[in-house]
């Protein structure tokens, strides 16, 4: 489960707690806080 301050690299991850969806396009980018509710976990999309 990749969270908030990794670098998991290029893809669409979701948010656990709200669903918003995160597109990472370079694989040194770095997982912000979910845009919408600001929770820290993903699953990848």
């Amino acid at each position: 489960m990749p969270n908030t301050g990794e670098k998991p690299g290029q893809g669409t991850y979701k948010c656990r707690r709200c669903g918003e969806k995160v597109t990472l396009d370079e694989t040194d980018d770095i997982l912000p806080p979910c845009p919408n509710c600001e929770a820290t976990e993903y699953d990848q999309a």
